[in-house]
């Protein structure tokens, strides 16, 4: 199912606080592994998302700015934490703390990325969903669709830099 032709529903796809959702990618994004828990909540059979983009799961009321962040951080060859707003295929959607790493070879360069994401705390993501919310009114704005996500970038630089913590510590501080 096209992802362009999902909406969300408004309703949650639960999973457990001690499940474990699990996937694995490519350097470009594209899944080669996904766990059981991922496909359950996800709504999709796992012939369906091996070789997709990761984004098959992607909310579009998530901010592509902290996607772009966790891009930028994760090809530095460095792990991240984040909360993200994901959508099964059904429009359902669950809000995951994700740890996201990359996988080196032998030679030191990255061969893909593995992500492990748990339930988080409903008070972490009022707050995530509060800053979301904020930058996603800076993307949607009218204009450039790359200029105003750059701008929802500068956006939570400069909130960021006002908390006077990196990233991983803001979100950890959530």
């Amino acid at each position: 199912m096209p992802r362009q032709e999902r909406r969300p529903s408004g309703l949650e796809s639960p999973f457990g606080e001690n499940e474990l959702i699990v996937s694995k990618t490519d350097p470009t994004g594209r899944l080669t592994y996904c766990n059981d828990i991922f496909q359950r909540v996800s709504g999709y059979a796992e012939s369906e998302l091996l070789g997709q983009p990761h984004s098959i799961i992607r909310h579009p009321d998530m901010p592509r700015c902290v996607f772009k962040l966790l891009w930028d951080t994760i090809g530095s060859g460095q792990e991240i934490f984040a909360y993200v707003l994901n959508m099964a295929r059904n429009g359902d959607h669950y809000w995951v703390f994700a740890h996201v790493t990359p996988s080196f070879g032998s030679g030191g360069a990255i061969e893909g990325y593995h992500s492990n994401r748990r339930k988080p705390r409903a008070d972490a993501v009022a707050k995530a969903e509060s800053l979301y919310r904020e930058l996603l009114s800076i993307e949607r704005a009218d204009g450039n669709r790359k200029d105003s996500m750059q701008a929802a970038y500068a956006a939570l630089e400069r909130k960021l830099r006002d908390t006077g913590m990196p990233y991983d510590a803001f979100v950890l501080s959530l």
